[in-house]
């Protein structure tokens, strides 16, 4: 551990590790960014170093993401450099063969995202029977993206006897009742209060309108000389639209979503840890797996509709006690959302407007046409009242007499002298209603 830096553990390594080296299952919560993948790493790469060699897969580790399974089997490879431990990923977006090659040479460990781990299982390429230990990285979010029935799958195909670890930075009570399904009196570690950012992340939000956030974020990045900036928005297309404009504004940026294949995703977060792009540009898929030292600025170009989803975003931040910035680009429609996070974290975060870039009246933000228009509520209003006018106007007309339906069959009459075809019989007259002369008939 020395080689990598570490002379003193962090608070969660220091109350998760023993309990695990315990046998005893365990419940940890603690703020993105303070040392969990070595909390449960550490520990479980002792015991199965202890236990001696062996020819099955003996340690089951889930996580939501791709970027989260290879970065947990590289501290996997790196923490267990000394030990004879196989480890290997397994997700999906890539080759399945490769990955069964590797299981049939025989494995210790499997870092693993649910679905392409149940697609081994259809395919009876991957054995479970004798997994000794399994852990839940980050089980909220795989809660959040849906996982549930594929976790309770693969816990059914699990041995009874083994030993459960679950870490995350939230602990809803979702994961509460889920881990009462198959955990054994579990031990709680908590070493922060739940859903709490770390304290080392400065957050600012700067109110704009919705149209000016593409600018406001250029101006950001060029006026501070920010050189690693990691934005997050709300849609994949809207991700690679805000990369596209920053590119054409003189800003070397990309993006990084599930519709990108798994070759481009790693390339292009090589790219940005190695400092070769300036702006990252994600969807929340890679809140979670995106672990880069001394990050300096994570930006909120789209705030997340799960409150809980701001804390893990912004924990890509702040990490290993670093310092750093998440900014938060809030227009009108963004204020309940903000609102909801500062609620879940219990405190208010810094408004600071950019000057030339002040918010307009919300009613006005994106007008259709140059022209000037009626606010909606009078308008709306303007529309009732006529409504009335008219519903008066029909009360005070006497009836109309029903007109005569016309017959198509034609009638007796005289005899025109040019043509000798019969004339149609006269129509007879209508009434015709009196209005009072207060009321228009326009």
């Amino acid at each position: 551990m020395s080689e990598q830096g570490y002379t003193v553990p962090t608070p969660i390594q220091a109350q998760a590790i023993p309990v695990v080296l315990s046998g005893k299952d365990l419940l940890a919560a603690a703020q993105t960014g303070t040392g969990k993948t070595a909390g449960f790493t550490l520990p479980l790469l002792q015991l199965l170093h202890q236990r001696g060699k062996a020819k099955t897969i003996r340690c089951l580790i889930l996580v939501p993401t791709r970027e989260l399974a290879a970065q947990v089997q590289d501290s996997v490879r790196v923490y267990g450099k000394y030990k004879p431990l196989r480890s290997i990923t397994i997700f999906g977006g890539v080759n399945i063969n490769p990955q069964i090659q590797d299981l049939r040479r025989g494995v210790d460990i499997v870092v693993a995202t649910p679905g392409r781990l149940l697609d081994h299982v259809q395919q009876k390429t991957i054995d479970l029977r004798h997994v000794e230990i399994l852990v839940l990285d980050e089980a909220d979010r795989m809660l959040d993206m849906g996982f549930i029935h594929d976790i309770r799958r693969i816990i059914g195909l699990l041995p009874r006897q083994r030993q459960n670890l679950m870490f995350s930075a939230t602990f809803p009570e979702e994961i509460r009742k889920l881990a009462g399904t198959f955990m054994q009196h579990p031990q709680l570690v908590e070493v922060a209060r739940r859903n709490t950012p770390a304290e080392l992340v400065a957050q600012v939000q700067h109110p704009v309108d919705q149209s000016r956030k593409k600018d406001l974020l250029a101006h950001l990045v060029k006026e501070n000389n920010w050189q690693q900036v990691l934005v997050f928005t709300k849609t994949k297309r809207g991700a690679n639209r805000l990369a596209e404009a920053l590119e054409k504004s003189g800003i070397e940026a990309d993006a990084i979503h599930g519709n990108k294949s798994q070759p481009q995703r790693t390339r292009v977060l090589k790219r940005f840890k190695d400092n070769e792009l300036q702006v990252l540009v994600a969807t929340d898929i890679a809140a979670r797996g995106i672990d880069i030292d001394e990050l300096p600025h994570v930006v909120n170009f789209d705030l997340p509709h799960v409150p809980e989803d701001y804390v893990h975003r912004i924990g890509r931040t702040g990490r290993a006690g670093s310092s750093g910035e998440a900014v938060s680009l809030v227009c009108f429609d963004d204020r309940p959302l903000m609102s909801d996070i500062e609620k879940l974290m219990n405190r208010k975060v810094a408004q600071r407007v950019i000057a030339g870039f002040e918010p307009g009246n919300p009613l006005h933000q994106q007008p259709r046409d140059s022209g000037q228009r009626q606010p909606q509520q009078q308008r709306h209003g303007r529309r009732q009242q006529h409504g009335q006018q008219r519903q008066q106007h029909g009360q005070q007309r006497p009836q109309q007499p029903a007109k005569p339906r016309p017959h198509h069959a034609p009638q007796p009459g005289p005899v025109s002298r040019p043509t000798g075809t019969p004339a149609p019989a006269p129509r007879p007259k209508q009434a015709q209603p009196q209005y009072p002369r207060s009321v228009s008939r326009g």
